[in-house]
């Protein structure tokens, strides 16, 4: 804290402001240290980020260090709204802006991309996710062998598609996916690389898992955000009535939720099975092994104005062997599902994350989608 009981008093203040109740970079609340030589107040891991370029920002705790008359004034000068202000000016508007949720590589790369590269001062500045094509080496996971293999990827803005080679001098593609239909995601828990990305896509309505990582953060993080340019690019294009923001709702999304929990087969008599889920938005899907190339079975979850629902527990006189005591039910108009959680926190963020999803009217492309993919889970 602040030296003589003056300064003690005008840090607080200052502190106390609206605009520095949430940490600059990744708006958790109540960020208790600051930068002495930006004037952000941030959060305790943004500041072991900022400590790491000690050339462009020197961090203090607001509640610990002692903070000096001149050093209070600048905070005072400056605070987050100012600095934003500055370096925050030209943010594009697909530009992925991560939360206290997301990532160490994407918040990292966001406060180098502000302070240390300056990538946000000037307008109409040309930077690496903004041409509208981006070639380069990713490492790529083997669908069937599993090893993490150097692949060349090619992204289009121009043929609005990205596409992977086995080879750098490879003519053909092995895989050449429309624009429109991938989505990508941070995944470095799942992958084992702290900068892991999962980059997904519909093949004959299934869904299709590309498993990637390149040994740079910023490279990694380019990549996520020209996807996501190359995306807005093609869906202002094909809705040009659609405002901004709009379009930006569209581009890539987190999974709602992913882990395992055990399931039964149709008939609801067989053992129940540890398999791994992710819920993406309406589409549940579960896989022997979280970095499977393809889900065993997926089913549509709808709304509850069309006869969905989500249950805590199992029904009266449910057979099927279960190691694991949480259970949920969902209902949907065909059949019900169940599924056994191993902690009760487990079930309950299972049963938010599906409420969430059940309480939102369908679009007319969900209806359209269910009934291309009106698949159930087998056995």
């Amino acid at each position: 804290m602040a030296g003589g009981e003056k300064s003690v008093k005008a840090l607080r203040e200052v502190w106390k402001r609206a605009e520095n109740s949430l940490c600059a970079d990744c708006g958790k609340p109540d960020p208790d240290w600051a930068s002495s030589t930006l004037g952000v107040f941030i959060c305790l891991s943004c500041s072991g980020i900022h400590r790491n370029i000690p050339s462009i920002s020197k961090v203090k705790s607001l509640k610990m260090d002692h903070w000096d008359d001149a050093q209070v004034q600048f905070l005072a000068k400056h605070g987050n709204a100012v600095t934003k202000a500055t370096y925050e000016a030209h943010i594009p508007i697909y530009y992925y802006q991560p939360t206290y949720n997301d990532c160490q590589v994407l918040r990292e790369q966001w406060i180098r991309a502000k302070y240390e590269r300056k990538e946000f001062t000037e307008p109409g500045k040309q930077l690496p996710y903004t041409d509208g094509v981006k070639e380069g080496i990713l490492w790529k996971r083997g669908r069937d062998n599993g090893q993490f293999l150097p692949r060349k990827f090619l992204l289009s803005e121009r043929e609005g598609c990205l596409k992977y080679f086995t080879k750098q001098d490879s003519k053909e593609p092995k895989i050449s996916v429309k624009i429109d239909v991938i989505n990508a995601t941070f995944q470095p828990a799942k992958i084992g690389n702290p900068n892991g990305l999962q980059i997904t896509y519909l093949k004959d309505n299934k869904t299709r898992n590309i498993f990637v990582y390149h040994k740079s953060g910023k490279e990694v993080v380019d990549w996520f955000n020209a996807i996501r340019s190359v995306q807005f690019h093609y869906l202002k294009v094909a809705f040009p009535i659609a405002s901004d923001n709009e379009i930006k709702s569209r581009l890539t999304r987190n999974f709602l939720k992913e882990g395992y929990m055990e399931k039964t087969g149709p008939k609801q008599r067989e053992a129940f099975k540890k398999r791994w889920f992710t819920l993406d938005h309406r589409r549940l899907m579960y896989f022997k092994d979280p970095l499977d190339a393809f889900a065993k079975g997926e089913v549509f979850v709808g709304s509850s104005e069309n006869g969905y629902s989500v249950q805590k527990g199992l029904p009266a006189g449910t057979q099927g062997n279960f190691s694991w005591h949480y259970g949920l039910t969902i209902v949907t108009p065909d059949r019900e599902y169940l599924f056994t959680c191993e902690t009760e926190a487990d079930q309950l963020g299972w049963i938010a994350a599906f409420t969430s999803v059940i309480n939102q009217a369908m679009t007319p492309q969900e209806y359209a989608s269910k009934c291309l993919d009106d698949v159930s889970f087998p056995s």
